[in-house]
């Protein structure tokens, strides 16, 4: 994780904490909703797994949560902006995944064509509300490794 943590006042922490613990409420109520009509007919836990799996293929890339990241918490971003914010991504592994992201209709490729011609890529409505999903886990996941920090 970076240094040095993030430190916020206690209220603003409490606030975070108290939108996380909603977010997993939240989640167990689906889950029992999910699992009440799971079991009927052919929608057996088998099935239940498998559409899970595949709802969250997208996610299981390499490189998929970082692109996602860096464009939701950086806003709309040019090729080299991205690959500069991403530490150890080769040009060619960038490209395709921005290629596998739009295909998946997570990403916009926006080109203005100039001159000179200007390529970037934008969240869709599906990739931010993506984005606002996970950020609860992505706080969660910082607060527990320590990266964000409650002022005394």
């Amino acid at each position: 994780m970076p240094e040095p943590a993030l430190t916020i006042p206690k209220d603003s922490f409490e606030a975070i904490q108290n939108h996380i613990d909603k977010t997993i409420k939240s989640g167990s109520n689906i889950r029992d909703i999910l699992a009440n009509h799971s079991n009927k007919g052919p929608w057996d836990t088998t099935w239940e797994v498998q559409a899970a799996v595949e709802a969250l293929h997208v996610f299981g890339s390499r490189w998929t949560i970082e692109i996602l990241s860096t464009l939701y918490i950086a806003g709309p971003r040019r090729f080299n902006e991205m690959k500069g914010m991403l530490s150890s991504i080769s040009s060619r592994t960038l490209s395709d995944k921005l290629r596998f992201l739009v295909e998946e209709g997570l990403v916009i490729r926006e080109v203005d064509e100039g001159p000179p011609i200007r390529v970037s890529y934008i969240l869709s409505e599906h990739g931010r509300t993506c984005g606002r999903l996970l950020s609860p886990l992505v706080a969660h996941l910082k607060i527990k490794k320590n990266s964000v920090l409650s002022e005394n």
